[in-house]
């Protein structure tokens, strides 16, 4: 094979003064290379390997996914498994070939994505005088000279490639690491408000839930590593001050009750419970008519669909949401954490029912981020639902369509 820099574009494309640096770059280094000058570095790579390294590293590189398919196609093309970068590695697929490998796309993208593929500096054009693609062989069948795609800037970026891939995934590591971190921050400080609210603790505890509902909205999946840190910040502080403020309304007998005194008060208020259920005022004497509630109405809804479509709402609670009674007491502790007052649950529990509304928290959990005024948004649907014309379903749909 005739051993040269790339040629010039055909047809419109013009020359550049980085294009004709980086086929000089290559042309030495190819040189260097046969010269057994290369170092530990021997120009060699297994294909695949640095396809899916070159995935991983898609976003350094400016590439996107249909990008690399095309260039995986032109990979597919040359006969070894090992690609060697110390010689042009040229293919010359046809178009409808090329086409056809690439799952069809259409000849206008395919140039597209090439340019691309190009500009990277992963792959030269080496055009014949005509701007065909095809080989020469000799007597025996060896190819003499071939015009097409030269794959070999490629295989000799390995190393690079493989150092990106390497950095891609740590900042992945990272990146998972601080989601978890900001997702157990927020679920443990809204049990602590969930908590102090039940048990009547002094503090503005509305306050904290609304200040949390504000840090806690869902993050993008490709928000940058700066806001998620900002965002881990927030939240620890807020944090220290819910405990804080927990902590001082903690009488010496709370701090220092053992498992046996939990145990006892928990009976006893189990036992006191029981009193107020049946209607039993302990003070009086007397059995006091209960205020009537809405009979319980049940949604044409599988957990499993819920589950599908409002994931996020399994975070908080302890053991996953097995059940509808897994979902009404997590959607409780969700509410308070939004910024809902007690007062707006308990009307749209009642104009609901608990299941209803509870998925309502779920599905405004999933739209945190687009909802400003939870405890507003969920009167108003309150008041539909008290009319008559408040349906679940079609808020279930709407997310279930973004999901594809």
């Amino acid at each position: 094979m005739i051993e040269r820099l790339a040629t010039t574009p055909f047809g419109g494309g013009s020359m550049s003064a980085r294009l004709f640096a980086r086929q000089k770059a290559v042309a030495d280094r190819q040189e260097k290379l046969r010269a057994g000058d290369g170092g530990n570095d021997g120009g060699q790579t297994d294909k695949w390997q640095l396809i899916r390294a070159l995935t991983e590293a898609a976003g350094q590189y400016g590439l996107g996914d249909r990008t690399i398919g095309l260039l995986e196609a032109l990979l597919s093309f040359t006969t070894e498994r090992m690609l060697d970068g110390s010689q042009p590695i040229i293919v010359f697929p046809s178009n409808r070939e090329l086409s056809l490998r690439s799952r069809g796309m259409a000849p206008a993208t395919i140039r597209r994505h090439l340019s691309a593929l190009v500009e990277a500096g992963l792959i030269f054009r080496r055009d014949s005088p005509n701007g065909k693609r095809f080989c020469r062989r000799d007597d025996h069948g060896q190819v003499e000279d071939a015009y097409g795609f030269d794959l070999s800037p490629l295989a000799l970026r390995a190393g690079e490639i493989h150092a990106a891939a390497d950095k891609a995934r740590a900042e992945d590591k990272a990146i998972r690491a601080l989601r978890s971190e900001i997702t157990l921050h927020r679920r443990d400080v809204a049990k602590i408000i969930a908590c102090a609210m039940e048990e009547g603790r002094e503090g503005d505890w509305e306050g904290l839930a609304a200040e949390l509902g504000s840090i806690a909205i869902t993050m993008p999946r490709n928000a940058p590593p700066a806001d998620l840190e900002r965002r881990r910040e927030q939240l620890l502080i807020l944090r220290k001050q819910v405990e804080d403020t927990y902590l001082k309304t903690l009488s010496e007998e709370e701090m220092s009750a053992n498992d046996v005194n939990s145990e006892r008060q928990q009976q006893n208020s189990n036992t006191d419970s029981s009193f107020e259920i049946s209607g039993y005022n302990p003070n009086t004497g007397e059995v006091e008519k209960p205020e009537t509630q809405a009979p319980e109405r049940k949604l044409a809804l599988s957990l499993a669909r819920f589950r599908r479509t409002c994931p996020q709402i399994g975070d908080y609670a302890k053991d996953g949401i097995a059940g509808w009674a897994d979902l009404i007491k997590t959607a409780d502790l969700v509410r308070s954490m939004l910024g809902v007052s007690p007062d707006a649950w308990h009307k749209a529990k009642t104009a609901m029912g608990e299941q209803a509304a509870s998925v309502v928290v779920a599905i405004m959990l999933e739209k945190a981020d687009t909802i400003r005024s939870p405890g507003g948004y969920l009167r108003d649907l309150t008041t539909k639902a008290q009319k008559g014309t408040f349906s679940i379903f079609p808020m279930l749909q709407a997310l279930e369509r973004q999901r594809q």
